[in-house]
């Protein structure tokens, strides 16, 4: 649960409205998980394969939920 936790708060981090916000609901407890998959695999999509560090952290956070 520590590793999926550091994740989401380097997702919180990035500033990427798509993910940030949803992803500080999620660890605040006022978002359901589903609707933080829906933004992860909507991320991935947009940028899963752009280079930066976050791509690999969208796959290991889908397989952690």
């Amino acid at each position: 649960m520590e590793e999926l936790k550091s994740i989401v708060e380097k997702f919180v981090i990035s500033g990427w409205d798509l993910i940030s916000i949803l992803a500080q609901q999620w660890l605040d407890g006022k978002a359901h998980k589903d609707t933080l998959i829906s933004a992860i695999k909507q991320a991935s999509e947009k940028c899963g394969s752009s280079g930066c560090e976050l791509d690999p952290l969208y796959k290991r956070t889908l397989e952690m939920i």
